[in-house]
Order: structure tokens, then sequence, then C-alpha cells
């Protein structure tokens, strides 16, 4: 069984849900899914630091 943190109404949910438009997912676990927009946040940091995503660092 998979798992999704639905984004519309901020539960976790399981395969029959919201559209999958409106979900973040499939996660193994209702924990994992839980904790879906942390993660996403967490990455969205460790990107934002990684000079071969960063936009911004200018090529010398």
């Amino acid at each position: 069984m998979a798992y999704w943190f639905c984004l519309t109404h901020h539960v976790v949910e399981p395969d029959e849900g919201c559209p999958n438009k409106d979900r973040l997912g499939p996660y193994e676990t209702e924990a994992e899914a839980a904790r879906a927009i942390e993660k996403a946040a967490e990455r969205t940091e460790a990107w934002d630091e990684d000079p071969i995503w960063n936009d911004d660092v200018e090529d010398k």
C-alpha cells in the first residue's frame, strides 16, 4: 500500500484520495507521508545551497 500527502487537505491519504496533481508521494509509510512538507523544505534548502543548482552563482 502507498500513502500520499494531500496538499489541499493537509492530511495523509491512501491510494484512493484526491487527484495526484494535489498530492505528494507516494510514500511507503504513513509516517513518511506525514513528513512530506518538511522533507520538501529540507530538499529545497539543500538545493538552494548546492552550487550546481544555484542560478545566482556567477561563473568565474
